[in-house]
């Protein structure tokens, strides 16, 4: 096969697999956005929530685009190895380069603006307390999205069970079965269980798996940074395969043809 098809085979492999993660997150930002059951669309009908919070939520519009970058980095890099089109692997490089700018450009952000974050996570926290306290017991997507995330992280409330106190869920003095290990859940029972709060399950979780985290970022990093150096390789190959093949004419078509 030799070098030049390995790295054909392997630019058509890795965008292939570009192409179908693509799919997979613009279809999950179109249900992001039609889901109005989902927590997303929880947090931004939010009573009292900041205006900041609205604009950050609009993750759906962002899986969107994502996805739609996706697919054309996966277009872009398979139709680019496979008909050896120096436009098409020029522009697949640019893109790579241009989303891991960006995503070392988040990463800074998040490190600087980290103490911003926790205080708007803690603002929002204020509201979401507020809003199962008026609406957890009664409303069936607020009461049912809550029970889902409780039962996935094995948590109660976003603080603790204290949450429910005046919801009209705890009228009749119960609390949620996830905020028990006994049933009846009544109030002594919560207070015996101490079953944690979800945002700090949540931090717990992130905390623990830190490590994957990184690894998982550091291999998308790892991955990008191959896609450019295979790229713009085979990008050279092609143009200095053409320049061979070009009669040395300086006209302009000719230089245009060997640029792109």
């Amino acid at each position: 096969m030799g070098c030049f098809g390995f790295l054909k085979s392997m630019m058509f492999l890795f965008n292939g697999i570009i192409f179908l993660a693509g799919v997979g997150v613009l279809a999950v930002g179109i249900w992001v956005k039609v889901d109005k059951g989902s927590i997303l669309s929880f947090l931004q009908n939010l009573d009292g929530a900041p205006s900041d919070l609205k604009q950050v939520l609009n993750v759906g519009y962002l899986l969107i685009a994502l996805g739609s970058v996706l697919l054309l980095l996966g277009f872009l890099g398979c139709c680019g190895a496979v008909r050896e089109s120096k436009c098409m692997l020029l522009m697949f490089f640019t893109i790579i380069l241009i989303v891991f700018i960006a995503e070392v450009a988040g990463a800074v952000v998040l490190l600087v603006f980290k103490g911003l974050i926790q205080s708007l996570i803690s603002q929002v926290g204020v509201n979401i307390v507020e809003t199962v306290k008026k609406g957890y017991g009664v409303n069936k997507d607020i009461t049912g999205l809550l029970n889902a995330i409780m039962d996935t992280l094995k948590c109660c409330g976003f603080n603790n069970y204290t949450d429910f106190t005046g919801s009209p869920f705890s009228q009749n003095a119960t609390y949620p079965s996830q905020c028990c290990v006994v049933t009846p859940c009544l109030k002594v029972n919560a207070t015996a269980a101490n079953v944690t709060g979800c945002y700090p399950a949540l931090v717990k979780w992130f905390d623990s798996n830190s490590v994957v985290i990184i690894g998982v970022a550091l291999g998308i990093a790892i991955l990008e940074l191959s896609a450019m150096v295979v790229s713009m390789t085979l990008y050279c190959q092609i143009k200095a395969k053409a320049a061979i093949a070009t009669p040395t004419v300086c006209s302009p078509a000719t230089y245009l043809h060997i640029v792109c």
